[in-house]
């Protein structure tokens, strides 16, 4: 087998996966005993796989998750009152299937943000879109977008996010015009998709 060429063609495809498993088994010296199928569906599993992980890493990128947090990290014993039971629930994502919607309180320093990153994360590994928004400083950035045009933009793009985290919620009373825009973007997700609120 010309094995330059066929590596060629698969950098031309852009089958990285497939190249880097094909490389690896070229250097295995007891590769042979594999059969024709097993080796080759060692190469589709390898590209399925770099596939699945760019896609996560587009995932996790676009959702702008404020801190890196997964839901495996989460420390029982520390007080802040979570139901292991109710977790074992959220981490499934059922909840963002049923558009269901998540709010996390408590005080200053309790780790709400934390939480809502770790489950927005989770969701971006189950396939989902996530999107993490500070309101206090995304309510600030929304007259500007009215002003350039890209408001309905951006209210369809929240309304297609899978999971919105709207971090810090109330922090200071909303003026006429972000009851608003609140509802506006609420209204939109209603029944149609999930949204994680920290207060």
């Amino acid at each position: 087998m010309l094995t330059h060429p066929t590596l060629d063609k698969l950098q031309t495809l852009r089958l990285t996966g497939m190249y880097q498993a094909l490389v690896e088994q070229l250097q295995m010296p007891d590769i042979a005993a594999l059969t024709f199928e097993e080796r080759f569906g060692l190469l589709v599993d390898r590209e399925c796989t770099e596939r699945e992980n760019r896609r996560l890493t587009t995932r996790l990128r676009q959702a702008k998750l404020r801190q890196t947090a997964c839901i495996e990290d989460i420390d029982y014993r520390h007080p802040r009152g979570l139901d292991k039971s109710l977790m074992a629930r959220l981490v499934t994502c059922q909840w963002v299937r049923e558009h269901h919607n998540v709010l996390i309180i408590g005080p200053t320093g309790i780790g709400k943000t934390w939480l809502s990153c770790a489950l927005g994360q989770q969701a971006c590994r189950d396939g989902l879109t996530a999107l993490y928004l500070r309101l206090p400083r995304f309510l600030q950035e929304l007259p500007v977008a009215k002003g350039d045009g890209r408001y309905g933009k951006l209210l369809t793009t929240l309304a297609k996010t899978d999971v919105l985290i709207l971090d810090d919620w109330a922090l200071a009373p909303f003026s006429e015009e972000n009851r608003r825009d609140v509802l506006e973007i609420v209204e939109d997700r209603h029944d149609r998709r999930a949204t994680i609120i920290t207060s």
